[in-house]
Order: structure tokens, then sequence, then C-alpha cells
């Protein structure tokens, strides 16, 4: 969440934030202050209210003791008492108000993200390598797959429905293999710690790293338990330091984990319905990192140039690209992608987002450090991106590594994990 400090003191910056981000009407901005000055008059009030209520228990007491009628100030106490649970009532209602739209409320964006409404207003940062060329029209990965008997799409629905698959022999190792890669760059080279933790997780968690709870229904909720499925370790790995002050000493930190990610895709019906693009699980290598604010912004290139290091090592043609005001998410103060090209089907393809959260996530999770010893704690820096998303990788790797006669050479990092 934003510093609150905004919404008392500059909410039009917020109504202009929320124009940029083409999210008008999320938050009624104008409710929004009138419940933040309600909340503060009221809890004024109760605490008013307190402090005569102690003054008089303290005259009640004198009174007693001389021996004189406290009847009249001991009426008045009372009546002090049922105002405080009035007003007590009523602060609890506004805070929750407060807190709901509060929570809704988009991270600030980067003075670097450039305007836009969606996808087509991103901006190409910068390309690395060539896109492949065939003496033949090359395969997208479906066909390759299902050509050779590794990718088994029937069987992956009869198991679990549309956007589910099965892997066999080869894609199986493959992707196991792409894991392994991924793991040891980021860890023996890159500094990240290797860490794993659960693929489910308490609400409390989702509202830490911003998906719940404006984008609930996006993810796969057991109703009974109070737990999701994790759509990324991002979710995890983030919410290790939930409700936890860290020492200055202690950052950079910095972690890596591998994970099955659940997604129910509803906003995407229609849209890359065949292969492995747009699936309701699949495998991924993510990168955590917790900051001191005055790094961040270099953290933010390093760990997208850790992520990008994983293409060039595959010796995949890609491309990075600044999103704009209205393709950046929520939670996000300034995101770059990283799309990888599919020859087979002759477009880029998304296989990375690397993003700098400021104080976003650390304020909803309340993870702060001290900076030095005996200093105020304060917010840390979050980031993080997929290093990569592996089952995209390997459909990547497939298209691109092709060979005429149907088969799929293996890059050269690769051969000594299979």
């Amino acid at each position: 969440m934003i510093d609150p400090k905004i919404i008392r003191e500059n909410p039009e910056a917020i109504e202009e934030l929320l124009t940029r981000r083409r999210m008008e009407g999320v938050v009624d901005v104008q409710e929004l202050r009138r419940v933040e000055q309600d909340r503060r008059e009221f809890s004024q009030r109760s605490d008013e209210l307190r402090e005569k209520r102690n003054k008089l228990s303290k005259t009640i007491g004198q009174l007693k003791a001389d021996g004189k009628d406290a009847a009249d100030i001991m009426n008045e106490v009372q009546s002090i008492g049922d105002e405080l649970k009035s007003f007590g009532d009523k602060v609890n209602e506004l805070n929750d108000r407060f807190n709901d739209m509060h929570l809704s409320i988009p991270n600030v964006l980067d003075d670097s993200v450039p305007d836009g409404a969606d996808e087509n207003y991103n901006v190409v940062i910068r390309e690395w390598g060539e896109k492949p060329v065939f003496d033949f029209e090359p395969k997208p990965h479906y066909d390759l797959g299902t050509d050779l008997g590794i990718l088994d799409f029937e069987r992956g629905v009869k198991l679990a429905g549309a956007r589910f698959y099965v892997y066999r022999d080869l894609a199986a190792r493959l992707e196991r293999s792409i894991i392994n890669f991924m793991l040891d760059l980021h860890t023996k080279e890159h500094g990240y710690s290797e860490t794993f933790g659960p693929f489910v997780v308490n609400d409390e968690s989702m509202t830490g790293t911003g998906q719940y709870p404006k984008f609930k229904d996006e993810y796969y909720r057991m109703e009974r338990d109070g737990l999701s499925l994790i759509p990324t370790a991002e979710v995890p790995l983030t919410n290790l330091y939930r409700d936890e002050i860290l020492e200055g000493s202690e950052l950079p930190i910095h972690l890596t984990m591998q994970s099955s990610c659940f997604r129910r895709e509803a906003g995407a019906a229609g849209k890359d319905t065949r292969g492995l693009v747009r699936v309701h699980q699949f495998q991924k290598v993510e990168l955590v990192k917790f900051v001191d604010p005055e790094t961040s912004a270099e953290e933010h290139e390093k760990l997208t140039a850790n992520a990008e290091e994983v293409l060039k090592r595959l010796n995949l043609h890609y491309r990075v690209l600044l999103l704009c005001s209205g393709d950046t998410s929520a939670s996000s103060s300034k995101t770059y992608d990283l799309e990888v090209w599919m020859p087979g089907l002759n477009r880029y393809l998304e296989i990375s987002s690397c993003s700098n959260f400021l104080d976003y996530q650390a304020r909803r999770a309340r993870i702060r450090y001290r900076k030095a010893h005996g200093e105020k704690p304060q917010f840390l820096h979050t980031l993080n991106g997929s290093g990569l998303a592996a089952g995209r990788t390997m459909a990547a790797i497939m298209e691109n590594y092709q060979t005429k006669e149907g088969e799929i050479k293996i890059p050269e990092v690769l051969q000594r994990y299979m």
C-alpha cells in the first residue's frame, strides 16, 4: 500500500495516479479522504473522552476516600464509557472502510514509466541476439511436442481439464534440466540463496504481496482451509519476513525458489489456448530481493540482468520492454518485461517480468528494517522477477532449436544436466 500521508496531504496525486494507470473509479478519492478525516476526528474525540474519564475516576477515588458522595460523577463516567463504546464501534467501522480503500490504491509510478493505456505503449529498451534463420517452416512448440510424443495435451485435459498438460520423457527431463540450470546460475554466480517453501499460503500472505483482496477471483482458493495455491513463489518468499524488523546489516537479501504456480487465467478466455503459453499450472524459478530504499533502483537493474543472463546462456534472442503506466501491475512502481522470440509462433512471448515495488509490499506485509542500531525502523523495498518461467523457456528452446527433421537440439549449457 502507498504511504497514508499521501492520502492526507496530497489526494490530488492519487487521482492523477489512477488516471495515468487507467484505473479511474477503482477508488473514490474524495470518499477516501472523508473517511480518513472522520476516522481521525473520532479517534481524537475518543482520546479526549478517555482522558476525561481517567481524571473523573481519580476524582471518584478521592471523594470516596473523603467519605463524600460520588454517585453523580460515577454516572458521568458510566455515560462516558457508553459513548466510548459507540465511538469505538464507529472507529472500527471507519478503519475497515479506510483499509479496504487503501489496499485498492495502486503503487506510485516511477518517473521513467511512459504514459500509455496498454501494451501497445510499452517501450523497447534493448534487444539481444539474432532471430534464428530456418530453411524450412518452423513449427510451434505444441505441434513439435505432439509429433515427438513428449507433450500430451489430451491426457492433461482428461486429468484436470482445459489448459492442463502432461510432459513425457524428453520434455519432463528438459524442463527439470532448465530449472536446475537456472537455480545453479542464480545461486552460484548471481548471489541468491536457494529457498523452498509451501505451495499453499494463507490470505494474509496473498494480501501482503498484493494479490488479495482486489484480485481474489484470479487465484485458486481452498475456502475450507483458508488457503490459496500460490500464483508465484514471490508470495511465500516475500512473506518470509512479514511482521519482522530486520537489521540494516542483513540487507540486501537475495532469494530464489523453484515452485509450481497456479492461476485461473479467468481473463484470458480464447487467448493462447494451445500449448504451454497460458496454462493453469506451470513451473518457475523466482527471484526476490529485500533492499535498502537507496539502492532499489540499482538492484532492479541487476535483477533484470540476472534474468537476461539465462536467455543469453541459452542463446535465445530476446528484447527488454519498459512497461507503460496502463500495463504496469497495480503493485509495481516500474516493470521490465523480457520477451523471447518464438519462431514457431512468429512473435515475441513474455518470459519474465522484473519489478520494483518500492515500499508498497513492505507496508502491506509490515516488513521493516533498522538502518543502524538504535534507529527507528522504516520500511524496506522489495523487488522480484521470474528467472525464468520454465515452461515458456522450454517452449522457446523447442522452437528455436528445432531441426528440419522435427527433432530438438539441446543447448550446450543444458547438456550436462541431461
